[in-house]
C-alpha cells in the first residue's frame, strides 16, 4: 500500500515502512507487519481506504501487527480511517457490550465452546461488508485464536446437491426471543418499544408474533448466497449451519425441545419452504470450515480486518482471560428479499 507518510506520535514526520506477507499459498490472508516502533495505525491508514480495499478484494482478510493501538479509542480510530461511519448491532444474534462509540466485545459465549465459522449477520436482510477486531487481551491461558476460512475455497467444495437445494429455497430463520429464550427482544433490537421492533421487522420482511407478556418469535426467508459488490463473484452466505438445532450440544437440544417444542426453540434454521434441513447437510458445512480454517494466535494490539463475504470468522475455546474487541462499517442491504 501507498500513502502520505503518516506521523509517529510526538515524533514528527517518519518514513513508515512495513512487511508484508501472505499467510496461506499466496492467496489467503496478509499479515501486514510495522518495522518501526510505536507506529499510529489510524495515521498510517489515513487516505488508504482503496489500497487496503484492494488487499482485501484480493486476499480476504489483513492482520496488522506491531502498530501503536493501546485503546478502544486507538482501535476506534483505525476503523474510522478506513470507513468514518460505524455501525450499530441490531438483530443481534448474541450478547455483546458496546465498550466505545459502535465497538463492542465480541461474542460472549462460553469460553468453552467453539463458535463455528460463519458471515457476521448472514441471517438478516442487511450485514456489515467489513469487520475490524482488536486484540486488548489474548487468552491468558491457551487457545482463543479467530479462526478464519476462504469462502473461494468453500464454495466450491460444498456438494452440488446440497447448493442446488439451498439455491432452489433460500434459508427460513425462526427465531424467539424472551426473558428465559436466548436474547430478550429489547436487547436483540436495542429498544424498549414494541412499534420500533414492528416497524423494522415490517421494513426487513420479517413475520413476527407477540407472545405471552414478554416473548416475541420471529420468521424470516433469507438468501443462501450473496455476490460480493467489488468482485463480483457469489458465494455461499447464510446462517443454517450455526443457527441449526443441531448445532446444540445434544442434551440441551433435548431439553429444550421437550420444554418448549420445535417452534419455541430460541433459534432454528429450516430450508426456505419450511422443510427441515438434514442434520447431515449442516454437520458437513460445519466440518468443511473447520477443515479449511486457518488461525493466527493473537498477539497483544493486533488488528483484523476482514471481508464479511469472502472470508468467515469463529472462535476456538479458550482458557484464561480474553479481550477482543470489534467495529464493523459499509453496510450492505440485500433487496432481493425485501
Amino acid at each position: 500500500m501507498s500513502g502520505p507518510a503518516p506521523r509517529r506520535r510526538g515524533t514528527g514526520t517518519v518514513s513508515s515502512p512495513v512487511s508484508r506477507r501472505v499467510l496461506v499459498d499466496d492467496r489467503f490472508v496478509l499479515l501486514v507487519e510495522a518495522a518501526v516502533p510505536d507506529l499510529d495505525l489510524a495515521g498510517w491508514l489515513a487516505c488508504r481506504r482503496e489500497e487496503l480495499l484492494r488487499d482485501l478484494d484480493q486476499y480476504g482478510a489483513v492482520f496488522f501487527r506491531g502498530f501503536e493501538v493501546r485503546t478502544p479509542d486507538d482501535f476506534s480510530q483505525a476503523a474510522r480511517a478506513v470507513s468514518p461511519d460505524l455501525l450499530g448491532y441490531l438483530e443481534r444474534a448474541a450478547p455483546r457490550h458496546e465498550v466505545a462509540d459502535r465497538v463492542f466485545t465480541s461474542t460472549e459465549f462460553n469460553a468453552e465452546q467453539w463458535i463455528p465459522l460463519h458471515h457476521e449477520m448472514s441471517y438478516s436482510h442487511n450485514w456489515p461488508s467489513y469487520l475490524y477486531f482488536w486484540c486488548a487481551q489474548p487468552a491468558t491461558g491457551s487457545g482463543g485464536a479467530t479462526p478464519l476460512a476462504s469462502e473461494r475455497v468453500i464454495t466450491p467444495l460444498i456438494p452440488a446437491d446440497v447448493r442446488e437445494l439451498f439455491l432452489r429455497s433460500g434459508v427460513c430463520y425462526v427465531r424467539n426471543y424472551g426473558p428465559h429464550l436466548d436474547l430478550p427482544w429489547q436487547e436483540a433490537f436495542q429498544t424498549t418499544d414494541r412499534a420500533e421492533v414492528e416497524a423494522y421487522c415490517h421494513a426487513s420482511a420479517t413475520e413476527f408474533t407477540w407472545l405471552g407478556s414478554d416473548s416475541l418469535r420471529t420468521r424470516a426467508r433469507r438468501q443462501a448466497v450473496a455476490t460480493h459488490p467489488r468482485t463480483g463473484e457469489t458465494v455461499w452466505f447464510n446462517h443454517a449451519h450455526l443457527f441449526h438445532v443441531s448445532n446444540m450440544p445434544t442434551e440441551v437440544s433435548g431439553a429444550l425441545l421437550r420444554e418448549y417444542g420445535p417452534d419455541g426453540l430460541p433459534r432454528n434454521a429450516y430450508l426456505g419452504d419450511g422443510q427441515p434441513i438434514p442434520d447431515e447437510v449442516v454437520a458437513g458445512l460445519r466440518e468443511l470450515y473447520r477443515e479449511h480454517a486457518v488461525s493466527v494466535p493473537w498477539q497483544r494490539g493486533d488488528v483484523l480486518v476482514v471481508d464479511n463475504f469472502l472470508a468467515t470468522h469463529g472462535r476456538e475455546p479458550f482458557s484464561g482471560d480474553r479481550q477482543i474487541l470489534v467495529a464493523m462499517s459499509d453496510l450492505y442491504v440485500n433487496r432481493s428479499v425485501l
